[in-house]
């Protein structure tokens, strides 16, 4: 019996999607009020770059508001932005370090192989998608968050 379903095992990727090939062509011809005018604008994005530097301008007149400095250069966006989809290695080896501590440090954990969820739902979906095939049905506790 195979242990992983085919979508999870297959060579595809969400890279491959439309949605990035239209971030790859936003990337090659950005726009820019002065610069390229005539330039893309990416609008398949949930995040909002548009206010950086208003943000970025009050955090350095608030420096006790946060400590968003790396080597003495602000880190803003590295953080407000979307983190990298495997998520973020500082934490995973945090919680990786966490882990093994509240196991007495009898076992260890491989930081490259954890998977980070937002929670119990997107937890749940993602390992659905890792085990089951279409037609494949799962059973729930409950209570369950029905968000």
């Amino acid at each position: 019996m195979k242990q992983l379903s085919t979508k999870v095992t297959s060579n595809g990727h969400g890279q491959d999607s439309s949605y990035f090939l239209g971030w790859e062509e936003y990337e090659k011809n950005p726009y820019d009020e002065i610069k390229n005018p005539n330039g893309m604008i990416q609008m398949g994005l949930a995040e909002n770059q548009l206010c950086f530097d208003l943000i970025e301008s009050w955090l350095a007149k608030n420096p006790d508001a946060a400590s968003l400095k790396r080597n003495g250069q602000s880190i803003f966006k590295e953080l407000a932005l979307f983190q990298d989809y495997h998520g973020m290695p500082e934490f995973k080896k945090a919680m990786a370090e966490f882990m093994e501590e509240i196991r007495g440090n009898r076992v260890t954990f491989n930081p490259k192989k954890i998977v980070l969820a937002a929670g119990s739902t997107s937890a749940n979906e993602t390992l659905m998608f890792c085990l089951a095939e279409p037609g494949d049905a799962f059973l729930l506790p409950t209570p369950y968050y029905p968000g």
